[in-house]
């Protein structure tokens, strides 16, 4: 069980750090990233044991895919809050 959980959270936290690679931070400290990473990936990874009910395993591959996906998820939607759900397109400036 507990080596499960590392995983989740070790796939997480590999997750965020390529995202700090990734995506413009707009000045926010990398270690959010790896910390939100990690937190989606423990609720992913907790939320397909859940529903599918099998036990935490030491190696589960559907499980790691689960936090996966979600630790993306979480990552995805923090950088659409944080850029105020817009994307910014640069200006074309034409003189007349």
């Amino acid at each position: 069980m507990f080596l499960g959980i590392v995983g989740w959270i070790l796939c997480g936290i590999v997750l965020g750090f390529i995202a700090t690679k990734l995506v413009d931070l707009h000045g926010d400290d990398p270690l959010i990233d790896v910390v939100l990473g990690a937190a989606g990936a423990l609720i992913g990874g907790g939320l397909y044991s859940f529903i599918s009910g099998s036990n935490v395993s030491a190696f589960n591959i559907w499980s790691l895919i689960w936090a996966a996906v979600a630790a993306v998820m979480v990552l995805v939607i923090w950088h659409f809050i944080r850029s105020g759900g817009k994307h910014d397109r640069p200006s074309v400036r034409r003189s007349y």
